[in-house]
């Protein structure tokens, strides 16, 4: 009898399972692995080691292509063709449409209400009933988490206008070995624990329009914290890059570019960090 009773139960826990393990990973569809760990938090606690799950990668020495559409919208497609748009609102766009989108709710160049629904994966950066977002997820190639930052209530605020607790994200996509982080439209200093949850950055994106989103001071100490090897300005309206330049230091290599796409491995990464302007900015 004893034993009835333990295979009726063991079935029953086989059945629910499956249904517990869907409602806690809701943006995996069922072809996709769980989210793995992430291998910046790792690199920036201890040695640059290659996580197993990249091993393949770092053999093939894959790239990883960046390009700029405008605004505060980059492309970013991986080694398997996973292809991302950062802030995006659907007015810039290149090449095919993408896969995955993050949006941010600053204002309206930053997000879409009613993006493409053939987009397959559309992340906000913002969470609902008060609650901030969590993102944590892996799509193909790609593992995508987020860090939550503060926003400003409406647009033209200044500086020191009252705050929405966590409605704007900074979002760090990792694949090929590579650390990449996009700003979004942020609003304030970062402390301790924004760079603990941040880790360690590759390539980061960062508004430089002086006004809107930090000044140019704010925003110089941040990207000369994460020190990141690839540096791309976004976000820029008229802002004088050599403002922007000066603020930096001069432990920054400046490169100019004709083209809108920039292609990275692991392996090509500048040996000081470079802020590379791509055509448009």
């Amino acid at each position: 009898m004893l034993r009835c009773v333990v295979a009726i139960v063991a079935g029953v826990l086989a059945m629910v399972a499956p249904a517990g393990a869907q409602r806690a990973a809701p943006l995996a569809s069922a072809a996709e692995p769980a989210a793995a760990g992430s291998a910046c938090l790792a690199m920036a606690q201890g040695p640059r080691a290659m996580p197993a799950s990249l091993r393949r990668t770092a053999g093939a020495a894959a790239s990883v292509s960046i390009s700029y559409a405008g605004h505060a919208t980059y492309y970013i497609e991986s080694p398997d063709g996973v292809r991302i748009a950062t802030d995006y609102s659907g007015r810039y766009t290149i090449g095919r449409r993408p896969d995955v989108v993050t949006m941010n709710r600053a204002h309206a160049t930053h997000y879409s209400l009613t993006p493409d629904p053939n987009i397959k994966h559309v992340l906000h950066g913002w969470g609902d009933d008060r609650e901030p977002a969590r993102v944590h997820v892996q799509i193909g190639d790609v593992l995508i988490r987020n860090v939550t930052t503060d926003i400003r209530r409406h647009q033209f605020d200044g500086f020191d206008a009252a705050m929405i607790k966590d409605g704007n994200s900074i979002f760090i996509f990792e694949m090929a070995g590579l650390c990449i982080g996009h700003l979004g439209h942020l609003h304030h200093k970062l402390d301790d624990s924004h760079f603990a949850q941040i880790g360690r950055l590759d390539v980061v994106m960062v508004p430089i329009d002086g006004g809107y989103t930090m000044s140019l001071e704010g925003i110089s100490d941040i990207t000369k914290r994460l020190r990141a090897s690839v540096v791309l300005p976004m976000h820029r309206f008229m802002t004088p890059l050599d403002d922007f330049m000066q603020r930096i230091g001069r432990d920054f290599v400046i490169e100019q570019r004709n083209e809108r796409t920039l292609e990275l491995s692991r392996d090509t990464l500048p040996t000081v960090p470079t802020v590379i302007i791509l055509d448009g900015v």
